[in-house]
């Protein structure tokens, strides 16, 4: 679909594109019939702002909006741990005498591992789903991934928060 939108646009040309396809400066109302459909199509494909019935899914498409669901619910928990251990962070940053002590902070260095975090989950989770590559279930697959990664990314969160057992 981008490369359809980037085709219209005019940006064609590139690898093994034909450089003769019309652009959107050719014939802008098939442009802008080619990019609406695009937009109602991308828009299909994500789930809508209202939750599924998530007791008992049958269809693949209600299993992957499921699947999403839970992954958004995953994720709202994460944000709320992070807001608790970064404000723990900052409160021990709070107390290194910085005349002695010129190592990184605790919040700059859980921020960077964060990043690095988000990063990996994304590209393992990912790589997952391509057991079913291309197909119906593949969003389903690397949902799952994120929703347990991030499930284990809390408990890591609380930990640091913890203190001593």
């Amino acid at each position: 679909m981008i490369t359809a939108l980037f085709l219209l646009l005019g940006t064609h040309g590139v690898g093994t594109l034909d450089d003769d396809l019309p652009s959107c400066m050719d014939s802008p109302a098939i442009c802008a019939a080619a990019m609406s459909a695009a937009i109602e199509a991308a828009s299909a494909a994500e789930p809508s702002g209202e939750p599924e019935d998530c007791t008992d899914p049958q269809a693949q498409q209600e299993m992957n909006r499921c699947a999403y669901q839970d992954f958004e619910s995953a994720d709202a928990a994460l944000n709320e741990e992070w807001a608790t251990t970064v404000a723990a962070m900052k409160a021990a940053d709070a107390e290194i005498d910085r005349q002695y002590d010129q190592q990184p902070g605790h919040y700059e260095t859980l921020l960077e591992g964060q990043r690095a975090w988000l990063k990996y989950r994304d590209a393992q989770c990912l790589m997952e789903s391509f057991e079913a590559r291309g197909g119906s279930m593949q969003p389903m697959l690397e949902n799952f991934c994120k929703t347990y990664m991030t499930e284990l990314r809390i408990q890591q969160l609380r930990l640091m928060t913890a203190g001593p057992e």
